[in-house]
């Protein structure tokens, strides 16, 4: 495992999912309520900052590692699998978005092993659909946690139109991804026969 600034970016961001989980299990006497959900924004803004920082070093620094491509995306899933498991128990994200996102990630992380073990892991690379799936998704789950005003606006209100549009193309990025690897799939099925 290569040890530059990179991978620990990485390393931090995993290093904060106990943090941010354990900030929910505090006593309000401990932290406020407003204060709970204030330092749990803060947090997921800051794993998604590291999640663009730590990509952007290692191309910029010419530091990319198989190491550093594999745990990157596990880092980011479980960081998201966590804020939304929270956030279903706080009675905030029906728990049937919160499968379709986490399902979908297992699903299509899976099949993205698969075509790369085919040799045909270019077929299913990360698409713009994807990309936009992954932003409403992470400013739904900071305006989720916030659960406050902001300029007027209920963070609250906007933050459930933009996890059920996430969870929309979520649905439509799993199926545009199936369908790119589909041929593969077919004549894997027909060499099976």
């Amino acid at each position: 495992m290569p040890l530059n600034i990179p991978n620990l970016l990485t390393w931090f961001r995993i290093l904060m999912i106990p943090v941010f989980i354990a900030i929910f299990y505090l006593p309000n006497e401990t932290l406020s309520g407003h204060n709970k959900h204030l330092l749990a924004t803060l947090l997921f803004v800051a794993a998604s900052i590291t999640d663009w920082l730590d990509g952007y070093l290692a191309r910029t620094l010419n530091q990319t590692s198989a190491f550093g491509a594999f745990l990157d995306p596990v880092a980011d899933k479980l960081m998201v699998s966590a804020a939304l498991i929270i956030l279903v128990k706080l009675g905030y994200v029906d728990a049937i978005i919160a499968f379709i996102i986490i399902g979908r990630e297992i699903a299509i992380s899976a099949l993205r092993e698969w075509m790369a073990q085919l040799g045909s892991s270019k077929n299913i690379a990360v698409s713009m659909l994807g990309k936009v799936k992954t932003t409403f998704q992470m400013i739904a789950i900071m305006l989720l946690l916030y659960q406050e005003e902001i300029i007027g606006f209920s963070s609250a209100k906007l933050g459930t139109f933009l996890i059920y549009l996430a969870a929309l193309l979520t649905l439509w990025s799993m199926a545009y991804y199936l369908m790119l690897a589909m041929p593969q799939i077919s004549k894997k099925s027909n060499e099976a026969n």
